[in-house]
């Protein structure tokens, strides 16, 4: 045989052993549907609220004019937690990866997974989680702007004293405008409630205005934060977060920021599923299928050493796990089985007659 033709030979052989392989590879792939159980972690949500303070272009006229002691000359940021909360959230666990097989001779008719994998319903359909509503943030006060309430002798005035003094003797004849009306002495009342209410709004409003100049403004966001703790064992007051007054969210090993607590504490143990699976005696009808049996657990979140909140919750990862046979899923009589999407173990099994 000619060289020529044994490099043909050879590069036809390599061609059909990949396109054995291949069709190797294709077949163990429909043979089952590979899968992962879940462990449930805790999603904490934080509101919070951020305050800025920009002091008046006055400020330092504050108390000579408008008696005032206790006004801010100095700009500031201060954040601080509103309110806080928590829901569970299913997380795939790698230890926990399996193959289903689909084997003819079982009537699994549909699987159903979550995008990352995690099984959540064998025929039938799969419990829906609800999520917590979206935060939606407050629509912000349209700002009020100072010199739209001022007159003419008080942007001309000669100096920042002279300006300030204006503004605050017309601060105080808004103060007497308003008295007047209250007790139905003013020279120009109003024909009728309606009326009145819209001359109060009206002087409440300038006065707000120009009070700025002195006491400054403030302005608040509110916003979300969330942070995810996956408990795996008991925990005695770990070290969660850090929340600073000045600087909100910072890292666990900032100092400046109060510290978080968490404590997790469970009847059961994790086990190593995995290992556990391959200890157990082989059933002739074994497909795979495997379920958690998920463990109560209880957490507390401390602030320093005050109780935030206590929670309880199965969670997949603690237990164990529970494989269920194949004869589940015969020719006369299969199961519909749908598992608990946030701890992966059973919600509902019921059988269905095929005939």
């Amino acid at each position: 045989m000619t060289q020529k033709k044994m490099t043909k030979v050879a590069r036809t052989v390599a061609l059909l052993l990949c396109y054995f392989v291949s069709l190797a590879c294709y077949s163990q792939a429909i043979e089952g549907t590979s899968y992962y159980l879940p462990k449930t972690a805790m999603k904490f949500t934080l509101t919070v609220e951020k305050t800025q303070y920009e002091p008046g272009q006055f400020a330092g006229y504050a108390q000579r004019y408008m008696k005032q002691d206790d006004v801010q000359l100095e700009a500031s940021t201060t954040y601080r937690i509103v309110d806080t909360r928590m829901h569970n959230i299913a997380m795939p666990d790698t230890a926990k990866h399996f193959t289903l097989s689909l084997d003819k001779r079982y009537t699994i008719s549909t699987v159903e997974r979550t995008d990352n994998g995690q099984l959540l319903a064998i025929n039938a359909e799969p419990k829906r989680v609800t999520e917590p509503a979206p935060f939606v943030p407050a629509r912000k006060p349209r700002a009020l702007n100072p010199r739209d309430f001022m007159n003419e002798d008080m942007l001309t005035a000669g100096s920042t004293a002279k300006m300030a003094q204006l503004i605050a003797q017309e601060i105080y004849d808004i103060r007497d405008s308003r008295n007047q009306l209250q007790r139905g002495q003013a020279e120009f009342m109003p024909a009728d409630g309606q009326q009145l209410r819209i001359m109060m709004d009206g002087l409440n409003t300038q006065e707000r205005a120009l009070r700025q100049v002195f006491e400054g403004t403030t302005v608040k966001d509110t916003t979300e934060v969330t942070l995810v703790f996956v408990p795996t064992e008991n925990v005695d007051r770990q070290l969660f977060f850090r929340f600073s007054r000045h600087f909100g969210l910072v890292d666990n090993d900032d100092l400046s920021g109060v510290p978080y607590y968490i404590t997790v504490y469970t009847d059961a143990k994790a086990t190593d599923d995995g290992e556990a699976q391959k200890k157990e005696k082989k059933d002739k009808d074994d497909i795979g299928l495997v379920v958690n049996t998920p463990q109560k657990v209880r957490a507390t979140l401390y602030c320093e050493n005050k109780v935030v909140d206590s929670y309880e919750f199965n969670a997949g990862q603690f237990g164990g796990t529970e494989s269920l046979s194949g004869a589940l899923f015969g020719k006369k009589l299969t199961t519909q089985i749908v598992l608990n999407p946030i701890t992966g173990g059973i919600e509902t099994i019921k059988e269905k007659s095929l005939e």
